[in-house]
């Protein structure tokens, strides 16, 4: 079930897209904000960090939250990460953990874990025919979760739960660049393919190829182990 900071984001994602909230324009102040919405304001806080990450909003210290039109992202521009942890250091650690994680799902071949995937990917794709990228981020989550879930190992499963917030935060910065948001979905199908095919060769780069290209997609380096 959605949280209640998600059906938040989702909400003003759609007053955004129906055009309430114009580009460029501010949005009304928290209190009233989350008075509208039915929510604390630190459920709209975590929408908020949520749109700023998909490079839907943009906060401007002392000025207040404006819409933004999306664009090529740069790394000084990106939101802090949870626990403030920089975006390099969460897209290494997903570097180290998840190709792992593809390969042992691609060995394992399970078939109610393919079926989830597939599900994942269908689902993400008419996401971003709809330009709802708060469904698509969150698809794009449940897909390396059940990598993870159907690796065979319980423990490599219980570490990216563990850092799931982290892994959701990094899954939503590259739809900031509305020219690429087709990408991850591409990049999801070669990953796909190569754990229903059973190549753990295969699976492991597609991942590795597809975690260079999101981070390359921030401005983000870092340094492969």
């Amino acid at each position: 079930m959605p949280s209640v900071s998600n059906i938040a984001a989702q909400t003003l994602q759609r007053r955004i897209l129906e055009g309430h909230y114009a580009t460029g324009t501010a949005l009304p102040g928290q209190r009233e904000l989350a008075e509208s919405l039915g929510i604390s304001r630190a459920s709209l806080r975590e929408a908020i960090s949520t749109l700023e990450a998909l490079g839907l909003l943009r906060s401007a210290p002392g000025k207040g939250v404006f819409v933004t039109a999306g664009s090529q992202v740069k790394v000084a521009d990106l939101p802090a990460g949870p626990s403030a942890m920089p975006p390099d250091a969460i897209f290494q650690m997903r570097f180290v953990i998840e190709p792992a994680n593809t390969a042992l799902a691609a060995r394992q071949r399970n078939a109610e874990g393919l079926d989830a995937l597939r599900e994942c990917m269908a689902e993400m794709q008419r996401a971003l025919r709809a330009s709802d990228l708060v469904t698509a981020a969150e698809c794009d989550l449940r897909f390396h979760l059940a990598l993870a879930e159907f690796s065979g190992n319980p423990a490599l499963a219980a570490m990216t739960r563990h850092f799931q917030a982290q892994l959701a935060y990094s899954l939503r910065l590259p739809f900031a660049d509305r020219s690429h948001i087709w990408q991850p979905a591409d990049e999801h199908n070669v990953i796909l393919a190569a754990v229903a095919a059973g190549n753990a060769a295969a699976a492991r780069k597609a991942m590795q190829q597809h975690l260079l290209s999101a981070a390359g997609r921030v401005g983000i380096r870092f340094l492969q182990p």
